[in-house]
């Protein structure tokens, strides 16, 4: 199989114009083309005026030496499709496989286990997502939280509540399959090839309860409102976990997919000499300007173009102080939610439905945080930072889940907002206007002031006086790291537990979270033979 690259497409062009592109690029007859299909689609818009749909595909021929020796430019050869999975071994299972945690990592760890056979227990500390959705529209309408059952915990992890926004970095075959298992489980099919995929919420919920049915159909166990709570070591390995407090199961491996949220779950594992460091992380505010907005800046004159959807951005800049302004988890089309896990808390995230139509666009501004900005040696410190700043948050926003908020013009001027412009924010149950320097640290607010500025010089209204900022967002990536075996991929000084995904400090969205969960599947399935 070929792989042929660079195959362009005017934005009127249809689709279905990529066959007769790649035939001419070929320099073959149309009935020496044996099957293609679309790998990924991207868009160039460094034109205004001029936006072009450019396609990478993978083409069967009837003859592929012939074009390779032709050596025509843009092709390659496919040396893996798709993901093949390990060698199961041959150790016999003593006790069950326990998948600490139900978010993308879990998950996946769960569903490769049960496909290979090996039964897995899932334990979930939260409700399962319907459940979990009613108690998080009660928190958002009626101020009614739940510690555990929120945007943070419960069935599908925090991504369940997000733009299922499935963009990643790493370059790993394992990718293709979070993506088919995706599609095959109810997300759009365009997720396979599509420059910026991503499922929604209102998808993503469907999608993670038939993954769960899955899991149980091919003889795994799941278990909502079931809190890993305590666990047994004996002679440097895991030997048995505490369900609810009070429940002892005696295990063979644990795969921990805890999130970055379960703070008691650090604290426990701490105590129990299970080996964590400070990990660098990211705090700030979400930014939300009009989508309309950012779609004219983004796409010019073709901004309404019904193949283009709403618009999104990716910015990064260097500030004067040696810090870092960027964005991140940008939501076309969506919402400001709160996102608390613990009690007394303001914390912010955002969230797009599949057809990301809402009014605003939002993002995290986020500046990064490092050890040192910790003041402590504690592994933990980190987490105690983050709460510092919840704290003062839901202490501005007026002590009933409220968030603080302010106008961008007023932020850069440092003073205090009194009320909305003509962006309205989207934060439910409520914004309080203030100044949100009293619940940031100085050196965010700095960095910020002057990262925006810079933003504005590359998409034309970032800065505008109007736009709004929420805060505080604090949960973009766990403080903490729980030091594995990169050999192994268990715990450093505990074996048999697999520190997973975004939690463990090894991931860092969706997709990158369900690739770890995958690598931490295949090191057990390598050791145990399948339960028969």
């Amino acid at each position: 199989m070929l792989r042929v690259s660079n195959i362009k497409l005017s934005i009127d062009d249809d689709i279905s114009s990529v066959k007769n592109r790649l035939v001419k690029k070929l320099g073959i007859k149309e009935s020496e083309l044996k099957s293609y299909n679309i790998y990924k689609e991207s868009i160039d818009a460094r034109k205004k005026g001029m936006i072009n749909f450019v396609y990478t595909v993978d083409v069967e021929l009837e003859n592929e030496q012939k074009i390779l020796k032709r050596k025509v430019k843009d092709v390659s050869v496919v040396s893996q499709k798709e993901y093949i999975g390990v060698e199961s071994g041959e150790k016999k299972l003593n006790g069950r496989i326990a998948v600490i945690g139900s978010g993308p990592a879990g998950l996946f760890a769960s569903l490769l286990l049960a496909q290979r056979g090996y039964k897995p227990l899932m334990l979930e500390r939260g409700a399962d997502v319907d459940t979990r959705s009613k108690d998080v529209s009660e928190f958002w309408k009626n101020r009614k939280f739940k510690p555990e059952s929120n945007v943070q915990f419960g069935e599908g992890g925090a991504g369940t509540f997000s733009d299922g926004k499935l963009t990643t970095r790493i370059k790993d075959i394992r990718c293709r399959k979070v993506l088919r298992e995706l599609v095959e489980h109810g997300a759009p099919e365009d997720i396979l090839y599509s420059h910026k995929p991503h499922v929604g919420t209102d998808i993503l919920k469907d999608v993670v309860k038939n993954i769960r049915e899955e899991i149980i159909n091919l003889g795994g166990e799941v278990r909502f409102n079931s809190k890993v709570t305590d666990i047994e070591i004996e002679s440097g390995k895991i030997k048995s976990i505490y369900i609810n407090e009070t429940e002892k199961y005696d295990v063979e491996a644990v795969i921990l997919a805890v999130g970055h949220s379960a703070r008691d779950t650090y604290r426990m594992l701490n105590k129990r000499g299970v080996e964590i460091i400070q990990k660098p992380f990211a705090i700030g505010a979400r930014i939300e300007h009009p989508q309309e907005m950012i779609n004219k800046s983004q796409y010019g004159d073709l901004y309404t173009h019904p193949r283009l959807g709403a618009a999104d951005y990716r910015l990064i800049e260097h500030t004067s102080n040696g810090r870092t302004a960027y964005t991140f988890c940008m939501c076309p089309g969506g919402s400001v939610i709160a996102s608390a896990s613990e009690e007394n808390e303001v914390v912010t995230n955002g969230m797009s439905e599949h057809s990301r139509d809402k009014e605003n666009a939002n993002s995290a501004l986020l500046v990064n945080i490092n050890p040192e900005d910790f003041g402590s040696s504690d592994p933990l410190a980190g987490i105690e930072f983050q709460k510092k700043y919840e704290k003062l948050a839901f202490r501005l926003g007026g002590e009933n889940y409220n968030a603080p908020a302010q106008l961008v013009g007023d932020f850069l001027e440092n003073k205090s907002s009194e009320k909305a412009g003509n962006v309205k924010p989207s934060y439910s149950p409520g914004v309080t206007f203030t100044n949100l320097s009293e619940c940031l640290p100085d050196f965010v607010c700095e960095t910020m002031r002057e990262g925006i500025k810079m933003m504005g010089k590359r998409i034309k209204g970032f800065d505008m006086y109007d736009a709004v900022l929420t805060g505080v967002e604090t949960r973009s990536s766990a403080p903490v790291r729980i030091v594995r075996n990169p050999d192994t991929f268990e715990s450093s000084n505990t074996e048999r537990l697999y520190p997973c995904g975004e939690g463990a400090g090894y991931a860092g969205g969706i997709v990158t979270a369900a690739v770890d969960g995958i690598k931490c599947a295949e090191k057990i399935i390598e050791i145990y033979s399948p339960e028969k």
